[in-house]
């Protein structure tokens, strides 16, 4: 055997050997993945049965006990809020903008900061917080929350992997999970995807596509495999759509992206007014949160109350398309009211379900067809929710998805590239960047105080 021959035996021997380590560290790294992904999958579906169960017990009031509401909404909003506020504080709200914080707080110098953010005992209480809001009516869905939930997951499974294992980033596992969290919430692996890349990181995906795609993939499937093969809202016929839809498209695109970004900038200016309150105010807050939810459903509405799934169901599949014109009003009200109280509960939902409202109004004005009005309504949503998050993409991928109306993607991402143009004109940042900044901000406080304070007891 001549030198060459014995040189390109020991290259092919080494490269072989490289390849099948490199092959058993990726295996080692894909199994954290897996198993968070399947927790994910398991508790989204307990949580989406369980709020189901809560929005069914608040039906059940309102159609044989009304009266009742106005004892027991404001008894479990305070409830909702005072186990947020002693036990998890960074529960509250909807759980993505927490999302967000952590990764940005996922390195070296910061990642102490985390579990404040994300974890089992925020699990927990986001889950009793958003159910008691739920019972009493609350105005909030559970994906934002499923998102944070996720997050937590991924990140307990992140700190159960022994040193010997092969590392896995931080930051990674957490845009993982909140991927993981919203395919399994809405039923929607794409959009989970490009929420991701959209709204989580400005990482390129290659850098962690493989793992995104699986835990999306079985967070997905065990949702399906315990739920079936749902969809989030149903097939809506949408064909033989008139040429000059387009035209409404876009005017509705205009009215939800200016109304989505306004309510934001409302609810901020609540936060910023509350920063003041005293621990006597906030209470009184919530209870008058409470009280104008259920007098207005009473005597005005009850389109107020509830994630709004109910009403896009109404609007998309039954004969009855036409609403007055303070429906939308009330159902951006009712998110407004709900989220400023500091409970757990997410605005996803709860923005889809206004966008269709306004979809279905202007719809009403011009008196257009069943087929038309349902195009306007899917594109109120997705101009409503591009308005709150400024993700057009990851907006038109969900409704997408959750109706399975590919043959007017056109249509739903015109809709949310306008609107999140329109948006920029209340605010040129998205309300969970906002949200974002403030969660790391008080952190910081807190840290600094507590710092503050070990000095003060050395001397």
């Amino acid at each position: 055997m001549n030198i060459n021959t014995q040189i390109r035996s020991f290259l092919k021997i080494s490269f072989e050997k490289i390849r099948n380590e490199k092959l058993k560290s990726n295996l080692l790294q894909a199994v954290p993945f897996w198993i968070a992904s399947l927790l994910t999958g398991i508790i989204a579906i307990a949580y989406t049965k369980l709020f189901a169960g809560a929005e069914s017990i608040t039906a059940y009031l309102l159609h044989n006990h009304k009266w009742w509401l106005f004892l027991v909404t404001p008894v479990l909003f305070l409830a909702a809020y005072a186990i947020v506020k002693k036990y998890a504080p960074y529960s509250r709200g909807s759980g993505i903008p927490q999302v967000m914080a952590a990764i940005d707080l996922a390195n070296p110098k910061d990642n102490h900061k985390v579990p404040n953010l994300l974890s089992i005992k925020v699990i927990v209480v986001k889950i009793i917080s958003s159910l008691l809001m739920a019972v009493g009516g609350g105005a909030i869905g559970r994906e934002g929350p499923t998102i944070q939930i996720a997050g937590s997951v991924f990140r307990k499974v992140n700190q159960w992997i022994p040193d010997s294992w092969p590392k896995i980033s931080r930051r990674n596992m957490i845009m993982t999970g909140a991927a993981a969290g919203l395919a399994a919430a809405f039923n929607t692996p794409l959009g989970g995807i490009v929420f991701a890349m959209e709204e989580l990181t400005r990482t390129h995906i290659r850098y962690y596509r493989t793992a995104i795609f699986s835990a999306v993939i079985i967070s997905g499937l065990t949702a399906q495999y315990f739920l079936g093969p749902y969809l989030y809202l149903g097939y809506p016929n949408v064909s033989n759509l008139s040429p000059y839809i387009f035209l409404g498209v876009i005017f509705v695109a205009v009215l939800t992206g200016l109304a989505g970004s306004a309510m934001c900038k409302l609810m901020l200016v609540i936060f910023h007014w509350k920063k003041s309150f005293s621990v006597r105010q906030n209470w009184l807050y919530v209870i008058a949160c409470a009280l104008i939810m259920v007098t207005i459903a009473m005597f005005v509405s009850s389109e107020i109350l509830g994630s709004g799934k109910e009403l896009m169901n109404t609007l998309l599949f039954s004969a009855n398309k036409r609403i007055v014109w303070y429906t939308p009003v009330l159902r951006v009200l009712g998110s407004v009211l709900c989220f400023t109280t500091g409970a757990a509960g997410g605005v996803f939902a709860p923005a889809l379900g206004s966008g269709a409202s306004l979809g279905a109004m202007v719809a009403g004005w011009f008196s257009f067809s069943d087929t038309n009005t349902n195009i306007l309504i899917l594109s109120g949503m997705v101009g409503l929710l591009t308005g709150v998050t400024r993700t057009p993409f990851t907006s038109a991928i969900l409704v997408l998805e959750m109706t399975n109306s590919h043959n007017v993607i056109f249509h739903l991402m015109l809709a949310g590239m306008i609107a999140s143009v329109v948006s920029l004109s209340i605010d040129k940042h998205s309300f969970y960047d906002h949200l974002k900044a403030q969660y790391i901000r008080s952190l910081e406080e807190e840290e600094f105080a507590e710092e503050q304070k070990k000095l003060l007891a050395k001397e």
